[in-house]
C-alpha cells in the first residue's frame, strides 16, 4: 500500500505544482518568491491527494471474498 501511496504523490505532486505556476504565470506573477510558494504548495496538497487517490485503487484492486 505504501508503494501505491508514493507512486499515486510522484504523479499527482508535479502536476498540482505545474498548475499552480502555470495558473501564477497566466496572471503575470513572475516573481521567484510566488513561484516557489505554488511549487510548495502543489508538493504538500499532493500528499492528502495520493493519500485518498491510492485508498480509492487499493479498494478496486482488492479481491472481494
Amino acid at each position: 500500500m505504501f508503494s501505491l501511496r508514493f507512486a499515486a504523490y510522484l504523479l499527482i505532486a508535479p502536476v498540482l505544482a505545474g498548475s499552480f505556476i502555470v495558473a501564477l504565470l497566466t496572471v503575470d506573477m513572475f516573481e521567484a518568491s510566488y513561484i516557489s510558494i505554488a511549487a510548495i504548495a502543489g508538493a504538500v496538497l499532493g500528499i492528502p491527494a495520493a493519500w485518498w487517490l491510492a485508498n480509492k485503487l487499493d479498494k478496486l484492486i482488492q479481491p472481494r471474498a
